[in-house]
């Protein structure tokens, strides 16, 4: 398995946008409401998750990459994880997984499942154009409703992703399947900030 970009990829002014940045803050509140001892974070990208666990909270963390040029504690291929099972409490995959062919998809799900001690975060792409409503009025709660509206175009292979949730093929019960059938779906979401990050959140069986 080869890397699709290199870390000029990630430099803030092309990569982390007021959306990407959003989703820092799910990803963060969803690891540390599981208060993990241990995380193994699958593609490390910009490093936003890695800074903020290594200094400011006593989470013991592994990042793991298919690139060598950004820092990942071990380099290797996410469909052979060269960890024992159960080694971590958490194991998290960010934008990720639709960067390999479908039929490799479940292969490294099941990969992240097995070195799970507990539980597994992800999230992948989700195409769709987004309807958002948000209304604020002084002295009552905000609003926020949001929906995609079904467009279920073709995808075709940009380099990068391979699939993603929404495109013609790939709908979300798709996917929320190959999540069911390895354990608990604790929680599912799209972010109202960010409508084409879906998040799923996984419990390992006993």
């Amino acid at each position: 398995m080869a890397k699709q970009v290199d870390k000029n990829a990630y430099r803030f002014e092309r990569y982390t946008g007021l959306d990407r940045w959003s989703s820092y803050h799910y990803q963060l509140r969803e690891i540390l409401a599981l208060n993990p001892a241990s995380v193994l974070e699958i593609g490390v990208g910009d490093g936003v998750v890695r800074q903020y666990l290594k200094t400011q909270t006593p989470v013991a963390y592994t990042s793991f990459d298919v690139a060598d040029d950004l820092g990942a504690d071990v380099i290797g291929d996410v469909r052979a994880l060269p960890f024992e099972d159960a080694s971590f409490d958490m194991v998290c995959a960010f934008e990720v997984l639709e960067h390999l062919p479908f039929e490799d998809f479940e292969k490294a799900l099941g990969e992240l499942v097995r070195v799970a001690r507990s539980c597994v975060l992800v999230s992948v792409p989700h195409f769709g154009p987004p309807v958002k409503f948000l209304i604020k009025v002084p002295f009552l709660p905000e609003i926020r409703f949001a929906f995609k509206i079904p467009f279920p175009k073709i995808h075709t292979f940009n380099g990068q992703h391979y699939w993603e949730i929404g495109k013609k093929g790939y709908p979300a019960s798709r996917i929320r399947a190959a999540f069911e059938c390895r354990g608990e779906l604790i929680k599912e979401f799209v972010p109202f900030e960010n409508q084409y990050h879906h998040f799923f959140v996984l419990k390992k069986r006993a």
